[in-house]
C-alpha cells in the first residue's frame, strides 16, 4: 500500500506539477533581456543616423550615462549645431538643456529632439522591465515571444511585442503599438558584438514606421561599459556639466 501511494504521488507530481516547473517566467526573461542589453549602470557612446526618403542623412553622436532603472542622461557631441546640448530622464520625466537658453526645458516621451523615427523615449530608454509588465509569453523553435503592457499611461507605447533569441536572451525585433492597436514602429536589433567586460549584445538598432513611410533611423553602438555614478550627476543642476564625466 505504501509503495502504491508513493507511485500515485509521483505520477501526480509528473502530470500535474512538471509543466509548472518548466513554464516560462516572462518577467524573469524580460529582466534578463535588460541585463543582456546593458549593465545596470553604464556609460555609452553611440551614433544616431536619420535617413530620409531621398537617401539624405543626418548624424548625431551622443555620450550617454545611466544609473539603475530610472535615471539616464545624454550629451550631444556632434554635429556642431547640437554640441553641448544634454538631456535628462528621471523615471517618466524628461528635460533638454540648451546652452543658448541656459536652463532645462521640459520635453515629452513622444517628441523627438533629433527628428527621424526615434522619439525621446527610444533615445533615453530605461529598462523594459521598469516600464512594462508581461501579459503573456510563449516559446517556439528557439524563440521567446513576450507581449508587454505599459505600467502607466505616460509610457511611449501602450503595448509591445518582443521577439527574443532564446540562446542569447537578446531581442531581435520589437513591435510598438498605440492603445488603439495601431503599429507605431518596429525596432530591429542586429550585428552582435563583444564590447568587453562581459557585454555581448547587438551593435545596431534600426527602426521604421508605417506612419513615416520612407524614413528610417539607426543607432550604432560604439562603446558600452559598466560604470557607477553618484546621484548628483542625474540632476537638473548638473545637466550643463555632463561632459565633465567623459
Amino acid at each position: 500500500m505504501k509503495q502504491r501511494t508513493i507511485a500515485i504521488a509521483a505520477a501526480a507530481f509528473l502530470c500535474g506539477f512538471a509543466p509548472l516547473i518548466h513554464a516560462l517566467d516572462g518577467e524573469e526573461i524580460l529582466r534578463q533581456v535588460d541585463r543582456n542589453l546593458n549593465p545596470d549602470s553604464y556609460e555609452m557612446y553611440r551614433k544616431l543616423i536619420n535617413v530620409e526618403p531621398d537617401g539624405s542623412k543626418k548624424e548625431f553622436v551622443l555620450y550617454t550615462i545611466k544609473k539603475g532603472q530610472d535615471r539616464m542622461a545624454a550629451l550631444f557631441l556632434s554635429p556642431a549645431s547640437e554640441k553641448g546640448r544634454s538631456t535628462l530622464r528621471l523615471e517618466d520625466n524628461m528635460w533638454l538643456y540648451l546652452p543658448s537658453v541656459g536652463k532645462p526645458l521640459r520635453i515629452t516621451s513622444l517628441q523627438s529632439i533629433v527628428g527621424g523615427v526615434f522619439n525621446n523615449s527610444d533615445i533615453l530608454r530605461l529598462d523594459y522591465s521598469a516600464e512594462y509588465t508581461v501579459e503573456s509569453s510563449r516559446e517556439e523553435e528557439g524563440t521567446y515571444f513576450l507581449d508587454l503592457k505599459a505600467r502607466s499611461g505616460s509610457v511611449a507605447y501602450d503595448h509591445i511585442e518582443m521577439v527574443i533569441d532564446k540562446q542569447s536572451v537578446i531581442p531581435t525585433e520589437i513591435r510598438c503599438y498605440a492603445s488603439t492597436g495601431i503599429l507605431i514602429k518596429t525596432l530591429r536589433y542586429s550585428k552582435t558584438k563583444d564590447f568587453g567586460g562581459g557585454i555581448v549584445r547587438p551593435s545596431v538598432l534600426e527602426t521604421d514606421s508605417p506612419l513615416q513611410k520612407g524614413y528610417r533611423s539607426v543607432i550604432l553602438f560604439a562603446e558600452i561599459k559598466a560604470r557607477e555614478f553618484s546621484d548628483e550627476v542625474f540632476t537638473l543642476s548638473f545637466l550643463p556639466k555632463v561632459g565633465e564625466l567623459r
